[in-house]
């Protein structure tokens, strides 16, 4: 049984699936990427997942490290499919 703590989780800075496919893009593994931004891989699978949240400066680093612009990684700016 899960335990409510009354803390509402805060909505997420990043936007997962953009960090993912910007991740895969540039061809790192997440271990990779996790040593090149100065996070432990488990981090850096928890952001991903949408399990935690990237602080400001990480979400910098990580943009830095894709060769991305940061707004590419945030949420709510995910590319919206057309409609056909």
């Amino acid at each position: 049984m899960t335990q409510n703590t009354g803390r509402r989780r805060r909505p997420l800075d990043q936007a997962p699936d953009a960090v993912t496919y910007a991740r895969r893009a540039a061809g790192l593994s997440k271990v990779q990427l996790a040593r090149r931004i100065g996070i432990s891989p488990q981090l850096m699978g928890e952001i991903e997942s949408g399990r935690r949240n990237a602080t400001p400066s990480v979400l910098n680093r990580l943009a830095a490290a894709l060769s991305c612009p940061r707004v590419a990684l945030e949420a709510g700016h995910e590319p919206q499919e057309r409609a056909a």
